[in-house]
């Protein structure tokens, strides 16, 4: 929606400066897109008079003039500048029009600087029409009047000071697609006042020989209310300056009187018109659907076929316009048209969209209908449109003819001033909402507020709030803090089980994975290779054949994102996803997880050779971090128990008595070909709701005990049987003494050949570190012995190992 500041002042009384109009305008919600001002491109441009022009002494065709100059304006202290100019009309005393040096000529994208030509000085330029984008003329330069004031400006003088407004306007407010609506919103805001509208009825002096008639088929809904009248002996010629600069300003070509009154009044009104020459009508106008095999050229050129419903607008003989839409070339008007029928109707909106849509036809009429017309205003629309042309193109017009009625509109809402608090939180006086909304047309009874027939948007109570908040300027709202329901500190939102999961997420992204979300749904195949795909998690209505059945675990999802990373090259993964699985279709069967999966390196390459595949111990090491971030026992027993998806021998189960907390392998190569992963694979499941609470739960975590004693380690290598587990000799040697010993952990392995070629068949050696923290007082060498003895004493009756020599 384009329109000109002197446009808006037509309906605004307002002193506001361009930049306060603007401003306003986009914070009522019509927001600015731009503001062309002819300022800044032309107002460099001043009037001027060449004092003398003679030929130039070195080339025949320029002529070098005198130019006298007034840079500060009328009035103001006269320069004098030598100019080279071509123009052939250069003459001595000429008033034209002078661009200094420094500036940039828009007709030709020339930034103006001091030159030489032809061996003589130049500054500035005499121009033409051309250079200033007035029209395509530069045969010469500009030549004004004798009486145009020296120094003034040249688009002050020629009424080019027009700046130019173009808004975005949403669907809602079809009010806002006329001039005079932005100038109701801006007068509510307070920015000036809204000019009454004069809307006299034109007296018809006969009786209009050209009958309407809504036909019942289109009288309920597409066209309720028709209105027009004939207007003979008119003249149509082009249209008056003031109305082409109007319409060129906003980007429409000027046609003639007629056809640019109807432009106007679509944009100033938001009042769309249509004019028939009413000699090419034959017989009365019917509103009506299309009949079948019915065609029309339309106005610019197009046929259309047109299908039975479709609301025409036909004389006795075809149709002659499109409801809404657009008017036929049959009846449009020309410059031989003496005799008109003006036309001003209401269409649904609705109708006029989906007709718009199988024409493909774009028009303003269309616009504006399909948003919403202003029912009311059909009649008083078609009144001022009469009275404009008869002043400018002069004729009689006849009695106004009329079909159906404007559609009721009436409706009200209960206005409640205190619901601007509850809904905006803006403290508004209710004497100040009132006059917001009666400025915006509304009318209010009491407690009751009816919207005005231009406002089909405001459907509610929460819209009266809106309106008032809007004229009021949500930029003055101002941030609070909501009240608390009880004083003090607040209880916690999130449950335990809530806090746990957030845990482990943000555990999982700092060891260095990123998450998935997947679908909870799989197809068949890939949860049977996790145990699911029974008929009681199939659904019933699946939204794809790869989505057919509730996951029975997270792998799915992570191997299938996997996939689909190596695919395009990225071989090295690290994925977690924190979700729930299904075990079957029922409440209960449901359960909380968090599963890491590992594939490829778990380095980039270097030349210190850090490279190396990611194992199952990996696996394992997140898992136990996940483990203690809910809070899980130190101590869980491991089991090389595992589903059948995981590899045998490399998998292992952490549990607490019967219970399975978590799950850490190698994806079973079968599953990963299934799969499409290029593997080997490791990963992880944490089953978060397993985990059990402390037994003790406060709301602070334990202290930290720290001893300010000297820490004790010693190594053990034990020469142990080759299928020992290190986690046996871990176990054992932590429960040599549980007071002193802090940790134990494994720093070597020795096995192979050639540790069986020294310690025997069927054996290896395993090394620990066994940390002794004591909290009382230091300890001595004998006490470290005496543990140091117990060690070596549970390691030899839990696994039958013994110190390697």
């Amino acid at each position: 929606m384009k329109f000109t500041l002197s446009w808006l002042k037509d309906h605004l009384d307002t002193t506001a400066s361009l930049d306060e109009i603007a401003y306003a305008l986009t914070d009522l919600g019509l927001e600015v897109e731009a503001v062309t001002n002819p300022a800044e491109r032309l107002g460099a441009f001043r009037i001027c008079r060449v004092i003398e022009a003679v030929s130039h002494p070195n080339a025949d065709k320029l002529r070098l003039c005198r130019v006298a100059t007034w840079p500060d304006g009328p009035g103001g202290r006269m320069e004098e500048v030598q100019v080279v100019c071509g123009a052939p009309n250069a003459r001595t005393g000429m008033v034209g029009v002078f661009a200094p040096v420094g500036t940039h000529v828009p007709g030709t994208g020339v930034d103006l600087k001091p030159g030489v030509i032809r061996g003589v000085e130049s500054n500035g330029m005499l121009c033409s029409e051309r250079e200033l984008e007035l029209s395509d003329d530069h045969t010469g330069i500009i030549d004004l009047p004798e009486d145009a004031p020296l120094g003034e400006r040249f688009i002050d003088w020629k009424g080019l000071n027009d700046p130019v407004i173009h808004i975005k306007i949403t669907p809602n407010r079809p009010d806002a697609l006329g001039v005079r609506g932005l100038a109701r919103d801006l007068a509510a805001r307070g920015l000036g006042r809204l000019k009454p509208l004069d809307i006299a009825p034109v007296p018809g002096t006969f009786k209009s020989p050209i009958t309407v008639t809504l036909a019942p088929d289109v009288r309920d809904r597409a066209c309720p209310h028709f209105t027009g009248r004939l207007i003979r002996g008119v003249r149509n010629g082009p249209s008056p300056a003031w109305l082409q600069q109007r319409l060129t300003a906003i980007g429409l070509r000027p046609i003639s009187v007629l056809v640019d009154i109807t432009n106007l009044f679509t944009f100033d009104l938001n009042r769309p018109l249509h004019v028939f020459d009413a000699d090419r009508l034959t017989g009365g106008i019917t509103v009506r659907q299309a009949r079948a095999g019915e065609t029309i050229l339309t106005l610019d050129g197009k046929g259309y076929e047109l299908a039975p419903d479709i609301t025409v607008v036909a004389d006795e003989a075809r149709p002659q316009a499109l409801g809404g839409l657009k008017g036929g070339e049959a009846t449009g008007s020309s410059e031989a048209t003496v005799n008109v029928f003006v036309e001003s109707a209401w269409f649904d909106p609705i109708v006029t969209a989906a007709t718009g849509r199988a024409l493909r036809i774009h028009s303003d009429a269309r616009y504006r209908f399909e948003r919403g017309v202003d029912p009311e205003f059909t009649r008083p629309g078609l009144e001022l449109a009469t009275r404009m042309i008869l002043d400018l193109c002069g004729g009689e017009a006849s009695e106004l003819v009329e079909a159906g009625a404007p559609v009721d509109t009436a409706r009200a809402y209960r206005f409640d001033p205190r619901r601007v608090v509850g809904l905006v939180g803006m403290d508004i006086p209710e004497g100040e909402q009132r006059a917001t909304l009666e400025a915006l047309g509304f009318t209010l009874r009491g407690d009751m507020a009816s919207p005005p027939s231009w406002r089909p948007d405001i459907l509610g109570e929460a819209d009266l709030v809106e309106e008032v908040a809007r004229i009021a300027s949500l930029t003055k709202l101002e941030g609070k803090p909501l009240r608390r329901a009880k004083p003090g500190v607040p209880k916690p939102i999130l449950t335990p089980m809530q806090m746990r999961e957030r845990a482990a997420r943000r555990t999982l992204a700092a060891l260095g994975y990123n998450e998935c979300v997947t679908y909870s749904f799989v197809d068949r195949a890939a949860a049977a290779l996790f145990g699911g795909g029974a008929e009681a998690v199939r659904l019933e209505n699946p939204i794809s054949s790869e989505m057919t059945h509730l996951r029975p675990d997270l792998l799915p999802g992570l191997l299938q994102a996997a996939a689909r990373n190596q695919a395009r090259g990225f071989m090295d993964l690290a994925l977690f996803e924190v979700g729930p699985v299904f075990a079957g279709g029922e409440p209960g069967e449901q359960a909380l997880h968090a599963t890491g999966l590992l594939v490829g390196a778990t380095a980039p390459r270097g030349p210190h050779g850090s490279r190396r595949m990611a194992d199952v111990f990996d696996a394992k090491a997140d898992a136990e971090a996940v483990l203690a971030a809910l809070g899980a026992p130190q101590k869980v027993q491991i089991s090389r128990r595992a589903e059948g998806w995981w590899h045998p021998g490399r998998s292992g189960m952490m549990g607490l008595g019967p219970n399975t907390i978590a799950t850490f392998g190698e994806v079973h190569p079968k599953v990963l070909r299934e799969m499409d992963v290029k593997g080997p694979a490791v990963a992880f499941t944490v089953r978060i709701e397993a985990v059990p609470f402390p037994k003790a739960r406060t709301a602070t975590r334990a202290a930290l005990g720290l001893s300010d004693l000297q820490a004790v380690e010693r190594d053990f290598a034990f020469v142990v049987d080759r299928q020992v587990e290190a986690l046996t000799l871990v176990n054992a040697a932590q429960g040599a003494d549980k007071a002193l010993i802090e940790s134990v952990s494994v720093f070597d392995q020795f096995a192979g050949e050639k540790a069986e070629a020294q310690m025997g068949a069927g054996k290896k050696s395993l090394a620990l570190t066994v940390r002794l923290q004591p909290r009382d007082k230091t300890l001595t060498e004998e006490e470290i012995e005496a543990v140091s003895a117990k060690v070596v004493e549970k390691v030899a009756r839990a696994t039958g190992g013994v110190l390697r020599r």
